[in-house]
């Protein structure tokens, strides 16, 4: 999978020189968090609505309203937005994206291609990527294995879920020359796959049963 399988195409931007009242009406009014700041047709920056809220005056504030409003009406993106902007490339695995937004610590990455600004990825994409890729919307069996970290151990592994189907897979952690893997099965035989796989001398670690979510 793709980071533009899962972006946000064409995404709403705004110019540097926008006051920050507008870009706070402007994410209130979409229902966005995040805004990527364009100036002549080139990204120069991101702004969320954190950093908005943290540019507004304290409430314990000692200047008037027609300060506030007089500061606030001049205070523009430009000034609070974050740069130089962490970005994405369309082409790269959505993995990629992710492990860039646990690494900067941030929700989002405008995506780029060419360097043109064609989307928008944020963490949230990456929930429901990983929803899709865990096949969580077609119920089954999800069965957690302890298994020989050895080429052909998927293999076998499949060969005893057989005639039922398994509909993902996932693998984590390595230790003392096994993995943990994680399957769901669907379909023919599934009443019975758990003995089947015990019988195969895989080790059985966990069994949740699931109903399909079409949401």
């Amino acid at each position: 999978m793709l980071v533009r399988d899962w972006m946000t195409p064409n995404p709403t931007t705004i110019a540097p020189d926008t006051p920050v009242l507008d870009a706070i009406k402007l994410l209130k009014e979409r229902g966005y968090r995040r805004l990527p700041v364009v100036d002549d047709g080139n990204l120069v920056g991101i702004v969320t609505d954190k950093d908005l809220k943290d540019a507004m005056p304290s409430k314990a504030t000692t200047l008037s309203v027609w300060e506030l409003n007089y500061l606030l009406a001049k205070l523009t993106v430009a000034e609070v937005m974050a740069k130089p902007v962490i970005t994405v490339e369309a082409d790269e695995p959505l993995e990629e994206a992710a492990l860039l937004m646990e690494e900067y610590h941030i929700g989002g990455l405008p995506v780029v291609e060419k360097g043109d600004l064609v989307g928008i990825i944020t963490i949230t994409d990456v929930l429901r990527a990983f929803i899709e890729v865990m096949g969580l919307r077609e119920g089954g069996l999800r069965i957690t294995l302890d298994v020989e970290d050895k080429p052909g151990a998927l293999e076998r592994l499949g060969a005893a879920v057989k005639p039922s189907n398994i509909v993902s897979v996932a693998t984590a952690g390595r230790r003392d020359g096994k993995r943990v893997v994680v399957i769901r099965v669907t379909g023919e035989g599934i009443d019975t796959v758990v003995d089947r796989l015990k019988a195969s001398g895989e080790r059985v670690l966990d069994v949740r049963e699931t109903k399909p979510r079409n949401i």
